[in-house]
């Protein structure tokens, strides 16, 4: 899914590195986003369309390019939402890493966890009066479980012993307790180390002292996690260059962090990395480990030469001439 404002540039430039990186895994484009339901009259209940859906639903996995949400009132959900309720992607994932170029006095290593299909983002919300609204927060027991099996999983896989719980446990003392018993729960019986944290004193430290969470797994529920991992974006240099992934037990979806920026859209200047990135994360999630390796070590390397990159880590290149740059190290890369 290509998607709207910028997405068809950026995900044409992940395509192009996976072309020439030669994955053999089938990529078929479809339509979704808010661009091609204005040009179908606005008619349809979902940003996606009924044939993209079935592809979905035939596929092994899916990379959403930056999508639109349009902020009114009868407007669809976001593709993004849409997407994680439908396959049940409760894992979203963004690991964040600095580049020794863009923050040399700065060092954060971290992957932030994010439980995707509950708390605010169920879309539940009451009106009461024209005055006043409430909005459900709904934290259940196995979307939890499931949740932190996945991160524990996660750490084990990559050997990291460090895990930090963000919750407002003080105030929202039920929902946030059902997340931290199973936080608990699940590290039981394994050699991680937990600690908690609440959401406002987290924010904090992450500006002041992001260090201290190097070589850890964040984990925290819908809102406060999409707040705190676009905070840890901000402290690697830009948004564009953050890649994730939501996962489910059978499917997934790959997709940069960062939106569609329409004020950007068919001007060749944005950064295509996010979306590079998760492309190659999903060429290794289809069987494909060492082209995700060349391609994340080409881009590592582009990024820290600081010759050919965008303008917002400091360069004057297009998308083009960086995701060029990117496929001559990667196949480089890939023939020794």
């Amino acid at each position: 899914m290509r998607g709207d404002g910028i997405g068809p540039e950026v995900v044409d430039s992940m395509l192009r590195v996976l072309k020439e990186c030669n994955s053999q895994s089938e990529i078929i484009l479809c339509d979704a986003g808010s661009e091609q339901w204005d040009r179908n009259g606005r008619r349809d209940k979902s940003y996606i369309p009924d044939a993209t859906m079935k592809i979905l639903e035939e596929s092994d996995a899916c990379f959403k390019g930056p999508t639109t949400t349009i902020p009114v009132p009868d407007a669809p959900r976001s593709v993004a939402v849409t997407l994680r309720q439908k396959f049940e992607l409760y894992s979203n994932i963004r690991p964040t890493k600095t580049y020794d170029r863009l923050t040399p006095n700065k060092k954060l290593d971290c992957v932030c966890f994010r439980e995707a299909t509950e708390g605010l983002y169920t879309g539940i919300e009451v009106k009461i009066t024209d005055d006043s609204a409430i909005a459900i927060r709904k934290i259940t027991r196995q979307g939890c479980r499931r949740f932190m099996n996945s991160a524990v999983n996660w750490a084990n896989k990559y050997h990291i012993k460090k895990m930090v719980a963000i919750t407002k446990r003080n105030i929202l003392k039920q929902t946030d307790g059902i997340f931290w018993e199973e936080v608990q729960n699940a590290v039981k019986g394994t050699d991680i180390t937990l600690s908690e944290i609440y959401i406002d004193n987290m924010a904090q430290q992450m500006v002041v002292a992001p260090e201290q969470f190097n070589g850890a797994v964040l984990v925290s529920t819908n809102l406060f996690m999409d707040i705190i991992s676009e905070l840890a974006s901000g402290l690697v240099g830009s948004i564009g260059l953050i890649y994730s992934a939501n996962m489910g037990d059978d499917f997934a979806m790959f997709e940069a962090a960062h939106g569609s920026a329409p004020q950007f859209a068919g001007q060749n200047k944005v950064n295509p990395t996010a979306s590079v990135l998760s492309g190659a994360w999903m060429a290794e999630y289809l069987g494909e480990t060492e082209i995700r390796n060349a391609i994340f070590a080409a881009t590592e390397q582009v990024i820290n030469e600081g010759k050919i990159v965008t303008w917002d880590i400091g360069g004057n290149a297009s998308t083009t001439q960086m995701t060029d740059a990117i496929i001559k190290y990667a196949k480089e890369k890939l023939q020794k």
